[in-house]
């Protein structure tokens, strides 16, 4: 009997090791390619059951030519980078990784607001040549200035939790949130006070973004939205990077309409060398690295491989999918 096919794309930064491990004791075969080209991808996978995807874009054609695919299982929250509805016409279920690294990426969203209200690039820059160097605008005490959040999820339940002691108030904004009573019960008791997106722009005073990726959501933070900010904020994002225009949100800075950014996720990532935001004075860039830590390294290969087993299995991935083609 001819063993099931799976198909590691790419895993640049997580060893796959033990999922692979996981996988050949279940019974499948195990290719690792190692790329982020999809005509590599699709030449590369014929006859294979799973993809086990990074970072690499899975566009509707790679779907479409892989006709013994059954599942595209993600090793990261996001899902953007794969057509579902592609997968959901060919019958692909889709898997992702939700809430593994939620305490990670909210401690993450905490260190940019602390590092970029305390205005840390400053005083590192200052730190060497004249110690008693001092920013043309003191940094703020939080208690007395308003958190806003954009996405009231996991994660940015996270972060209000760990920041209802810092800040005087916590305003939030989230499409979803009228579908779920549970949620909006718990973000209460940590007393977020829930508001509608302008709200939430015309409030706060540090803008944490926790949105997912869609159609709507995409340049959400523009020109005209930079604008309707209080002048001299701060935002952060821990989200995606394509929730920002990147050019306005340079201007933004540069005038200093926004005081200062702190960005786990940009545009284009890796971010080139001449990217505007990634040497602007204004800002914190880290390189996509808020999920990181020894528990969510492990937990990611382990339940990427295990939602291909669970599916060969018994018919369904071990986490809710993203995209369940039944």
């Amino acid at each position: 009997m001819t063993k099931p096919l799976a198909i590691y794309t790419d895993n640049e930064d997580i060893d796959p090791t033990p999922g692979i491990r996981l996988l050949e004791q279940s019974g499948f075969t195990v290719r690792f390619l190692e790329t982020l080209d999809p005509e590599r991808i699709l030449a590369e996978s014929r006859g294979a059951q799973a993809l086990l995807v990074g970072y690499a874009p899975i566009p509707d054609w790679v779907i479409a030519g892989l006709p013994d695919l059954r599942i595209i299982s993600l090793i990261s929250m996001g899902f953007d980078h794969v057509d579902l509805d592609a997968a959901r016409s060919a019958g692909v279920w889709v898997t992702n990784l939700p809430g593994v690294a939620t305490e990670e990426v909210a401690t993450h969203a905490l260190g940019l607001i602390l590092a970029t209200t305390r205005d840390f690039p400053f005083f590192e820059r200052v730190a060497g040549e004249d110690w008693n160097a001092r920013p043309a605008r003191t940094p703020p005490r939080l208690s007395q200035k308003t958190l806003g959040l954009m996405g009231l999820g996991r994660i940015g339940a996270k972060l209000a939790g760990f920041a209802s002691s810092l800040f005087g108030e916590i305003i939030g904004y989230d499409p979803y949130l009228a579908q779920n009573p549970e949620a909006t019960a718990r973000l209460e008791s940590l007393g977020v006070h829930l508001a509608g997106f302008d709200e939430v722009l015309a409030s706060a005073d540090v803008l944490s973004l926790h949105l997912p990726l869609t159609p709507e959501t995409r340049g959400i933070i523009n020109a005209e939205s930079l604008a309707r900010m209080k002048p001299g904020s701060y935002l952060v994002n821990v989200s995606r990077g394509q929730l920002i225009d990147t050019p306005a949100l340079a201007r933004a800075l540069d005038s200093g309409q926004i005081r200062g950014a702190g960005l786990d996720v940009l545009d284009a990532e890796p971010a080139p060398a001449d990217h505007p935001l990634l040497a602007h004075e204004r800002t914190i860039v880290t390189p996509h690295v808020g999920f990181l830590s020894d528990h969510t390294l492990a937990e990611y290969v382990r339940i990427q491989a295990q939602n291909v087993i669970s599916l060969s299995a018994t018919g369904e991935p071990e986490t809710v999918p993203v995209v369940d083609p039944r």
